[in-house]
């Protein structure tokens, strides 16, 4: 039995996936939650093997949460992190891809790869939907001879450079304060460097933040 956690912040939502996976054979939906602090609280207490995840949320969104639960407690089993959207930006597939998740659906994918992307993901494999796939290997190919932040790491230092605070690039990419400081802490690790303006400074020189 694959037990289930389903994290999204629309109710209607959180129903309808419930009442479709509670009906399909070795699932079991064992709790949700309306958003990724709830869901880092409740997953702790009822131990889902996969978690479904939404991305945009309040408080706490879905890349940050999903950073959360696969970093787990140590020595606890971490849940694999599905995500399932409505959004397949580049930067919001590589952002969920390097927080850990396991696999990345859209929301309107057919009901038969909703549940074939669990049960690879429960197994320990990997689930993208077509569309993900093709825009990660588009991705892979094209060149970027100074790729050495992600483009969603690049916005966040460039409105860092031009004096905006953590929760004013959070309010501007439409994201959490804590996933900005996440990209940040990123950011320090890739360049070396150990705060912002030193961070900023660098990218300047190595003309990472020329547009």
């Amino acid at each position: 039995m694959i037990r289930l956690m389903i994290v999204d912040d629309h109710p209607v939502v959180r129903a309808g996936l419930a009442g479709l996976l509670s009906d399909e054979p070795g699932f079991d939906v064992v709790a949700e939650a309306a958003d990724g602090d709830e869901a880092v609280r409740i997953a702790a207490a009822t131990r889902p093997d996969v978690v479904l995840m939404d991305l945009r949320m309040p408080r706490v969104d879905g890349v940050a949460a999903t950073a959360r639960l696969v970093g787990g407690a140590a020595g606890d089993p971490a849940p694999r992190v599905l995500i399932l959207t409505t959004y397949e930006t580049d930067d919001q597939i590589l952002a969920a891809i390097e927080a850990g998740a396991s696999g990345y659906l859209l929301k309107a994918a057919p009901r038969e790869e909703i549940v074939a992307g669990i049960r690879s993901v429960a197994a320990g494999q990997t689930a993208l939907s077509p569309q993900v796939a093709v825009r990660l290997v588009e991705r892979m190919r094209r060149p970027e001879p100074e790729a050495l932040l992600t483009p969603r790491e690049t916005a966040v230092l460039r409105l860092v450079a031009t004096g905006h605070s953590n929760k004013q690039v959070a309010v501007a990419l439409g994201i959490g304060e804590s996933t900005v400081k996440t990209h940040l802490l990123r950011v320090f690790e890739k360049l070396g460097v150990a705060d912002r303006t030193r961070a900023v400074t660098l990218a300047m020189e190595r003309g990472l933040l020329s547009s």
